[in-house]
C-alpha cells in the first residue's frame, strides 16, 4: 500500500515541473503533462483499490501521509537536478509493483489469500 501511495508522487511532481517549464518558455508541452497526469491517476486508482482491500488503520494512513510528504520533496529535488534519473526511478517502481502483484497473484493461486470478486471501484475504473 505504501508503494502505491508514493508511486503517484513522481507523476505529479513531473507534471507540475513540465507545466511550469512550458509556461516559462511559452512552449507546447507536446502532451507530456497529460501523460504524467494519466500515470498519477492510474497510481491513485491502484491506491484506492488497495485501501478498500486492506482497510488501513489511522496509524498506517498517517505513515502514508508522512511518506508522501518526504517523497514529494525528494522527487522535486531529483526532477530539478536529474530528470532522467527521476524518470528511471519511476521505472524501478513499476518493476517493483509488477513483482508485488505477481507475488500477490501467486498467493491467491496457492490459496493463501482469498480470491475475492473485483471491487466496484476497480470495475468502474
Amino acid at each position: 500500500m505504501v508503494l502505491e501511495a508514493v508511486a503517484a508522487v513522481p507523476g505529479m511532481v513531473g507534471r507540475l515541473l513540465v507545466h511550469l517549464k512550458a509556461l516559462r518558455l511559452i512552449k507546447d508541452d507536446e502532451g507530456s503533462i497529460r501523460e504524467l497526469l494519466d500515470e498519477a491517476e492510474n497510481e491513485h486508482m491502484d491506491l484506492m483499490t488497495f485501501i478498500k482491500i486492506s482497510e488501513p488503520s489511522l496509524l498506517e494512513r498517517a505513515f502514508v501521509m508522512v511518506a508522501q510528504i518526504v517523497f514529494w520533496n525528494f522527487c522535486c529535488f531529483l526532477y530539478l537536478l536529474a530528470p532522467k534519473t527521476a524518470h528511471r526511478m519511476v521505472g524501478y517502481f513499476e518493476e517493483k509493483a509488477f513483482i508485488s502483484y505477481t507475488h500477490y497473484l501467486a498467493q491467491i493461486e496457492a490459496g493463501e489469500v482469498e480470491n475475492t470478486p473485483a471491487l466496484p471501484i476497480a470495475i468502474k475504473y
